[in-house]
């Protein structure tokens, strides 16, 4: 009450007891730095919790944010889809009023560069668009993926301030529409075992769900923990959280198993920290800091930390570099080179005898060369990128190794032939003509920024940078490159494919692995040649080969139909009956096909007492065919269980209809006493 009665002049009046007091709660004059101490802003600010959507509320008199005219209009767009109207049910209400907050959390974080994902913030997006479909599905009957179709209500009403929206709008679009329709695939399996599961505790007298259940939806059928919870506050229930948790630690343990390294102490020979030259030196004297040894997966390797390393450390999606220690008792591998906590750590088999010795750190300079070309093709790729398909792409990742490269953007729909070729010719362009490389180390972020250099989303700088410029590709980078683009060669784009909901994977060559490409493509080329008697156009010959293969595929149809013709005939004319019953049996070598044809048929014609039983041979593996009329299974006869039977004799089993059944097998030697078996079984 006290603090209501401020004025807007008493705000700057520092002597008021009560703005004294709020003043402590909100002014903020200190950056919390990452290490714990306070750093004094330059500018001291206050936090007065007014946001945009209360300010509208106050300034337009309404109670809630959602009367403002800043949701309005996707309140009333959401209400005409579902075929209601907004204030007339509190369920109905809630539903739009999550529908229309969430749309903007998920349409804002896309347009930002955050993709649906399990992991990390994209798993807060997961949730939150997932928790937006729930409400529509259960609540405003929507069925079938409906959010994505209120980005234009969006984009019309805060379009104009956020233009961002604008130019990403077939990104986003495409993005949450296939996040709905796949959570939708299995949201109603999931509801309707929650359904069946509560019906069965509330059968039991109890309120609370087991935690194994929940946990089963959240594991099998992507129900996030605090959905389950959602819809069991609606049915008056709760879920045991604690034998929820105690299932995740188990699967959490499970997987830790799966990947447990078992890591000795660290055996310190010198102090201090390890000074990377990787950048300039493929070789460098060096001496060993501290190692230790670590066991995985019944391997036991060694880690190594040197004083100065030109070994690159796994980072960026590049591999780590491999190479030798060389002193003057021994030569030591190094099988990979990680990062643990910013420091390079290296990977052997063996541990140095002479641990104290110094050495020389040497690279495997094959695989730094194939590493930085396949590394800078991957900047020229994304270069490419964005000139054929348009601005909104970005990198998600890339992967980069001495054999081939990989790399994921976003992008809303399959790259053409026709692009994926015209990327392709782009990056050549710039290979051939050898743009050097610029290299711009240790520069101020704002510096690089200015640059116009690119920034991999959710990757964390610090306030100096690296920057790798090959003429128009400029981007953040920490990776090894090559000193020019003439050195990668040339590329090959290998396949396009999707990774996700609006990622797309290229995965391409570079230099000598397209060498090698080009070299099977030519001999594959020349066998096929060969096989059609060295054609001068190969794609002719061909196309005459599958057209005459067509034309003798379908005379032999032709002649197969005529021999069923026939052979129906034939089996018609000598049926035996049987105690009334109208048995036919043979045993020949013939498609499985065409005796099923052959039963059906014969079923149509003699529509009563019919028994048919076929034993068949089929690329060389025995087949029996069970057929009934009507009135024979009436009377209790099964094809299934009489096949099922009659099968072990020829190693086999099979099932099926009450009237059809078929039987597969091993031993084709037994195939007429299981045929003999079938009317032994059926009494006949």
């Amino acid at each position: 009450e006290e603090r209501a009665k401020i004025s807007g002049r008493d705000l700057v009046n520092h002597d008021h007891p009560q703005v004294i007091e709020i003043w402590n709660l909100v002014f903020m004059q200190y950056n919390r730095k990452a290490d714990g101490s306070l750093e004094p802003l330059p500018a001291k600010v206050i936090d007065t919790g007014m946001g945009f959507e209360r300010l509208c509320m106050a300034l337009q008199g309404k109670t809630s944010n959602y009367d403002t005219d800043v949701f309005q209009p996707m309140l009333k767009a959401i209400a005409a889809m579902s075929g209601t109207e907004y204030g007339k049910d509190k369920q109905q209400d809630i539903a739009m009023r999550v529908i229309a907050d969430h749309i903007r959390t998920i349409a804002f974080s896309i347009t930002d560069g955050q993709l649906p994902s399990n992991a990390k913030a994209g798993y807060v997006i997961r949730r939150i668009l997932r928790r937006a479909v729930r409400y529509g599905y259960t609540f405003l009957g929507q069925k079938q993926a409906f959010m994505y179709k209120l980005l234009p209500v969006l984009i019309d009403n805060m379009g104009e301030a956020y233009p961002e929206l604008i130019a990403q709008k077939a990104l986003i679009e495409k993005v949450i529409k296939e996040e709905e329709e796949s959570f939708l695939r299995t949201l109603e399996t999931g509801i309707r075992l929650l359904d069946k599961t509560m019906e069965d505790t509330k059968a039991a007298g109890k309120t609370e769900i087991s935690g194994k259940d929940a946990f089963t939806l959240y594991d099998t059928f992507g129900f996030p923990l605090d959905l389950t919870e959602l819809i069991l506050r609606e049915n008056g229930m709760t879920v045991n959280i604690e034998e929820f948790d105690g299932e995740m630690q188990q699967q959490k343990q499970r997987a830790r198993n799966a990947a447990a390294i078992e890591t000795g102490d660290w055996i310190t020979l010198k102090e201090g920290t390890t000074e990377f030259v990787g950048y300039d030196y493929t070789e460098y004297e060096a001496s060993i800091l501290r190692y230790r040894q670590i066991k995985q997966k019944n391997q036991t390797l060694y880690q190594i930390v040197l004083d100065h390393t030109p070994f690159y450390a796994e980072s960026g999606g590049q591999v780590g570099d491999t190479g030798v220690l060389v002193s003057e008792f021994e030569t030591i591998e190094v099988v990979d080179t990680k990062k643990e906590n910013n420091l390079p750590i290296h990977i052997t088999k063996k541990l140095p005898e002479h641990p104290e010795a110094p050495m020389m750190a040497c690279v495997d300079t094959d695989k730094r060369a194939a590493c930085a070309a396949n590394h800078s093709a991957t900047h020229l790729l994304d270069a490419a990128l964005r000139e054929v398909l348009g601005e909104h792409v970005e990198q998600k990742g890339s992967l980069v190794t001495p054999d081939s490269l990989r790399f994921d953007f976003s992008h809303f729909q399959k790259v053409t032939d026709e692009e994926i070729r015209k990327v392709e010719h782009i990056v050549n362009a710039r290979i051939r003509a050898n743009i050097p490389l610029q290299e711009y180390r240790n520069i101020p972020i704002e510096e690089a920024k200015e640059l116009g250099a690119i920034a991999l989303f959710g990757e964390k700088y610090g306030d100096k940078v690296r920057v790798i410029q090959f003429g128009s590709s400029i981007e953040f980078c920490g990776g090894t490159h090559v000193a020019a683009t003439g050195n990668i060669g040339m590329v090959k784009i290998m396949s396009e494919s999707s990774v996700a909901a609006g990622v797309r994977r290229i995965e391409a060559f570079t230099g000598a692995r397209v060498e090698e490409l080009l070299d099977t493509i030519q001999d594959t080329l020349s066998d096929l040649k060969a096989l059609f008697n060295n054609a001068p156009d190969l794609g002719i010959a061909i196309r005459k080969y599958i057209d005459e293969n067509a034309g003798l595929k379908k005379q032999v149809e032709e002649f197969m139909k005529e021999k069923e013709a026939a052979l129906k005939e034939r089996l018609l004319k000598n049926v035996q009956e049987v105690n009334g019953v109208k048995v036919i049996k043979f045993c020949a070598p013939l498609p499985a096909e065409v005796v099923k044809n052959i039963a059906f048929q014969l079923r149509g014609e003699i529509t009563e007492n019919l028994f048919f039983v076929a034993g068949s041979i089929d690329n060389g593996k025995p087949m029996l065919t069970v057929m009934l009329s009507d009135n024979l299974v009436a009377t209790g006869l099964k094809a299934g269980n009489l096949v099922k039977e009659a099968a072990k004799l020829i190693q086999g089993g099979g099932g099926g209809q009450p009237h059809f059944a078929t039987a597969g097998g091993k031993n084709t030697d037994g195939l007429n006493a299981a045929v003999e078996k079938v009317l032994e079984l059926a009494g006949i």
